[in-house]
């Protein structure tokens, strides 16, 4: 595909690693692992592919209601993949970035978070954004109390709030909205993910669970953005004479 075929942001939500694992007689643990596999291949080959953002959805703000000992499993995975891939990613021109809130994640993941967010700061090739601990209600939330603050101090007014300004202060402030939305597992909703930066993004569906989705179907979910036509509420073909803005 031309570069102008691809979408600039694809957002995951990689579903279903405990289903396909149960589904082998294999425990959900050797699920999660598998399914970090399987991150580590859509990464490169979304790089590769000439994506510049990446988002997947790692951790919810309601998965911690999961049992304590998947949690905790978890926790220790993302510890060790983040401080065993930071370097590579970073050496191969990834920016690793953080979206979510950071109210109630124990300290060493922290730690972890942000020497993998350090040590890739200056690459520019891609970013990967990594949703954890992340709830798009909770983010709109914030991002509505920053600007009444903002309001409360004078250094903005009623007036001057639209869609721009709630953008500037949600987590992915500075970055484009996605243009593709991706859903592993056969689920077919969004789950409290991206709220507002999905409003026009295309969605694509796959019966595959995470553990299965590798770079091959991948590109399927690409070709099938490449061949949709994107309207932005507009008409497809607008009458002779109508201006319509590309963006």
């Amino acid at each position: 595909m031309d570069k102008d075929q691809l979408p600039r942001h694809v957002a995951i939500i990689m579903d279903g690693n405990g289903r396909w694992a149960q589904a082998r007689g294999m425990t959900r643990t050797q699920g999660h692992l598998e399914g970090v596999k399987r991150v580590e291949e859509i990464i490169k080959a979304a790089r590769d592919t000439g994506i510049d953002f990446l988002t997947i959805y790692a951790f919810s703000t309601e998965n911690w209601s999961r049992p304590q000992d998947e949690v905790s499993m978890i926790m220790r995975t993302f510890i060790m993949v983040l401080n065993q891939k930071a370097k590579e990613l970073g050496a191969n021109g990834v920016r690793i970035n953080f979206i979510g809130s950071r109210q109630g994640v124990p300290a060493e993941v922290l730690k972890a978070m942000d020497e993998a967010a350090r040590v890739t700061m200056s690459n520019r090739v891609m970013t990967l954004n990594i949703a954890f601990n992340y709830g798009s209600r909770s983010e709109i939330i914030d991002a509505i109390k920053s600007i009444l603050a903002q309001e409360r101090t004078g250094t903005i007014k009623i007036n001057d709030i639209n869609e721009a300004l709630v953008s500037s202060h949600l987590y992915t402030k500075g970055q484009p909205d996605p243009d593709l939305l991706i859903r592993t597992s056969g689920e077919e909703r969004i789950s409290n993910f991206l709220l507002w930066q999905l409003s026009y993004a295309e969605l694509y569906f796959t019966d595959k669970c995470w553990p299965e989705f590798n770079k091959e179907e991948f590109s399927k979910a690409l070709m099938s953005y490449a061949q949709r036509e994107r309207r932005w509420g507009r008409l497809a073909s607008p009458p002779s004479g109508l201006k319509v803005s590309s963006s």
